[in-house]
């Protein structure tokens, strides 16, 4: 089967994560099979009751203790806009294939199983591995859920991701927490009568700015920008516009880099509540934590980096967007962010990748596997 084939067979399939995934990883078992892989199954129920799988295909190997090299894509995608009548269909226009998932990060997926397949396993001296995630979208949980297990140990690992080819040996982490203010109501002729909530999110919101100041003392040069962001997207408070407002909500949203907690942040933001806890003992506040995921780096003196820079002409550099590279590491991996497509392309109607490095990156992969397990 052609790497074009490959892919539009994988568009094809609706895998967008609200679904389950198991159509898509039962289509690359069957292909992992027929090369003599040894796959494995391991399913979850995700918070919705929807049968989830990550697909593990090994190579040369008794056991998944010991890969050598593991290729990982993820086979989730966004939601696509229903006047988007191709998305399930892989059309090509001018040097571009089209299509939900073309980009990020099916492309990758077809690649990978273009260049394994290109190869003859049996002359494997070092084991390899196809991992093929779920969830990924909406937050990692897929391969948060394999690190958990710790069913396989690598030693190099690259990630799929569009990252047009250049290789990416570093990302930020990602983390998110709901923060609730609690005032108490009262009509808005007699302010006396209530607290503010809105009022005391506001003077948490500026201490968070000035917590964004403190970090960027914080850095790491090789990111841009150098250092953990921070952004406050949504803003929920309030009942009514002569209503004192009781309750106050927000999102806060951070990126740390690499080597930083991602508890750094709640406990500069703990020691910002409590100072404004005892300026005001009317007001509560909660802070719920739904996710801290950290970075990862991998030296740039890895053999990976340095094959993968070589192969490529290009230095590799960092992404500042959450990518399972982190869950990589935790199961000992050298790992590199690495694949055909541009990130700005992804998630967007009419999400296309480039034939040419769609083709390039079958070479690539397939140069890396004869380098680490041939």
């Amino acid at each position: 089967m052609t790497l074009k084939q490959t892919l539009a067979e994988l568009v094809a399939i609706d895998s967008v994560s609200a679904r389950t995934n198991r159509p898509v990883t039962d289509y690359l078992a069957a292909r992992c099979e027929i090369l003599g892989m040894e796959s494995q199954r391991f399913a979850y129920i995700d918070d919705n009751g929807i049968e989830k799988i990550n697909l593990l295909a090994v190579a040369g190997a008794r056991s998944a203790d010991d890969i050598e090299l593991v290729l990982v894509g993820h086979t989730d995608t966004v939601p696509y806009d229903p006047d988007w009548r191709e998305a399930l269909k892989l059309t090509e226009r001018e040097g571009k294939l089209f299509g939900r998932g073309a980009c990020d990060t099916k492309a990758f997926i077809a690649a990978a199983m273009t260049a394994v397949e290109s190869l003859n396993l049996k002359n494997l001296r070092r084991p390899l591995a196809l991992l093929f995630t779920a969830d990924e979208e909406i937050g990692l949980i897929g391969a948060k859920r394999f690190a958990e297990a710790r069913v396989m140990h690598a030693r190099f690992a690259i990630v799929g991701e569009p990252t047009s080819l250049q290789p990416m040996r570093a990302g930020k982490g990602y983390c998110l927490a709901e923060v609730t203010v609690k005032g108490r109501e009262a009509h808005s002729a007699y302010p006396s009568l209530g607290t503010s909530a809105v009022f005391g999110a506001a003077r948490l919101l500026a201490r968070i700015e000035k917590i964004a100041e403190q970090l960027r003392s914080e850095t790491h040069t090789d990111f841009d920008p150098p250092y953990t962001t921070l952004n406050v997207g949504v803003v929920q408070g309030g009942t009514a516009k002569n209503v004192i407002a009781g309750s106050c909500r927000f999102t806060l949203e951070w990126r740390p880099i690499p080597g930083q907690p991602p508890a750094r942040l709640l406990e500069l933001l703990n020691a910002a509540i409590a100072e404004e806890s005892a300026a005001d003992h009317n007001l509560v506040f909660e802070v719920e934590a739904n996710r801290a995921d950290q970075g990862f780096e991998t030296a740039a003196n890895s053999a990976l980096v340095t094959l993968l820079e070589g192969l490529t002409v290009n230095s590799s550099g960092t992404v500042a967007f959450g990518t399972e590279a982190a869950q990589l590491t935790e199961l000992g991996a050298e790992a590199v962010v690495l694949g055909p497509g541009n990130i700005r392309e992804a998630h967007r109607t009419g999400e296309f990748v480039p034939v040419n490095e769609l083709e390039r990156c079958v070479e690539i992969l397939t140069s890396a596997v004869e380098t680490f397990c041939l």
